[in-house]
């Protein structure tokens, strides 16, 4: 019997109707079904006398998801995509994406479009995208006390974010460098189109294989965004005698002490989307974004009186 799931947003009615149809029909057909929540890849934030409040990154995997499931469909916004990758990536589980949310920058289809999806995918008929993410660890001496899988950026700064924080930033085995920043991203490709844009960071297409240190306003004209391999770990330390807050993706976040390091690194796992055809990137920053659209409408013919 093939086997699929379901992913969706508990907190939106549409994507709430929709997976129950979905897993109605799907069963119909045969399959069997896992359904679970996005809230399961939320994993929250750590209190401060509570530093290593987490779930290991292997324990998030909901429960009858794994290797042997074809496909995953995913109901919701970029928020709930983000969490479902957190939760199946280590079963190496495809997923669907499709957006019930506003932006859906992340997602591949919509509702409407879904009975035809459907189809396709059941059928095989499309190609798997994949993306890489990244491990995002904070060291207490030799100790992991806390962990999370990233897709799009992390950031550490200050708490709250008015003051300057200074950073020791190690970039693969390269001698460490000072800087001195609001707070600092390390991003992914797919992260390059989120908060590290907004930051004044380069776009990064998905295939290239880099990651991107961005400082947030930095104070100095040579602190500028660097590019670097993606096999290179980044270890940061802070040097300033108040603790820092590290938030992964917006929606998973650990207090960092002083003494502490905040390490990241290429995960083994990747995120596999599904694809319907082959990806194309800048039409998505186009229709996303607005990137390459005329500032000018011309008009294609000109009338002569």
């Amino acid at each position: 019997m093939p086997k699929a799931g379901i992913i969706y947003n508990e907190i939106k009615p549409v994507a709430c109707r929709i997976a129950r149809e979905l897993q109605t029909q799907l069963t119909s057909l045969g399959w069997d079904v896992c359904i679970t929540t996005g809230v399961g890849g939320i994993i929250g934030y750590s209190q401060p006398d509570l530093p290593g409040c987490y779930t290991p990154i292997e324990q998030l995997i909901p429960p009858g998801f794994d290797k042997e499931m074809s496909f995953g469909v995913v109901l919701g916004g970029d928020g709930t995509v983000l969490s479902a990758f957190r939760q199946v990536a280590p079963c190496d589980i495809p997923l669907l994406t499709v957006n019930t949310g506003h932006m859906g920058f992340l997602t591949e289809t919509y509702v409407n479009q879904l009975p035809i999806t459907m189809e396709k995918v059941m059928a095989g008929d499309y190609e798997i995208e994949e993306r890489m993410m990244l491990t995002v660890r904070v060291l207490r001496g030799e100790t992991c006390i806390w962990e999370a899988l990233c897709l799009n950026e992390m950031v550490l700064h200050r708490e709250p974010l008015t003051s300057m924080c200074h950073f020791e930033i190690q970039v693969g085995h390269h001698a460490p460098a000072d800087m001195a920043a609001d707070g600092v991203i390390v991003s992914t490709p797919t992260g390059s189109t989120a908060y590290s844009l907004s930051a004044g960071g380069a776009v990064v297409t998905p295939g290239v294989p880099v990651l991107q240190l961005m400082p947030i306003c930095p104070h100095s004209l040579a602190s500028r965004a660097l590019v670097f391999s993606q096999n290179d770990p980044v270890r940061i330390f802070p040097v300033i005698p108040n603790r820092l807050v590290m938030v992964v993706d917006g929606n998973a976040g650990c207090y960092v002490l002083p003494s502490d390091e905040v390490l990241v690194e290429r995960s083994p796992y990747t995120a596999r989307f599904i694809r319907l055809k082959s990806p194309e990137f800048f039409r998505i920053l186009r229709e996303k974004l607005g990137w390459g659209l005329p500032h000018i409408a011309k008009p294609t013919s000109v009338e002569l009186p």
